[in-house]
């Protein structure tokens, strides 16, 4: 796919033209652009809904190229044990929810 010049993202994402796009639509064309042309939550939205998952923001980050094989059903949705272990040991905190009242 042909990349955005950060013009072109811009434009599409003044214009709105993708307020009437599907989910689908916006993953095929958003996933495989380095610049961002659809408003991060929108994109975040219709990611979620066409994997049928939660999508962490860290994946995005940290996992992407993961996250794009699995839209191309090239593997399986990640555990959620996978999708934590993504998070550097030194920035892990987990807590308990059965400890908060």
């Amino acid at each position: 796919m042909k990349q955005l010049t950060r013009e072109q993202a811009i434009a599409i994402s003044q214009s709105g033209e993708w307020k009437d796009w599907t989910d689908e639509e916006i993953v095929r064309f958003q996933l495989f652009q380095d610049r961002l042309a659809i408003p991060f939550s929108r994109f975040h939205e219709a990611l979620e809904n066409v994997l049928g998952r939660p999508v962490y923001t860290h994946e995005l980050g940290l996992a992407y190229d993961k996250i794009v094989d699995e839209y191309q059903r090239e593997r399986a949705a990640p555990t959620f044990h996978e999708i934590i272990s993504l998070i550097p040991p030194d920035k892990l905190i987990v807590l308990g929810l059965d400890d908060i009242e």
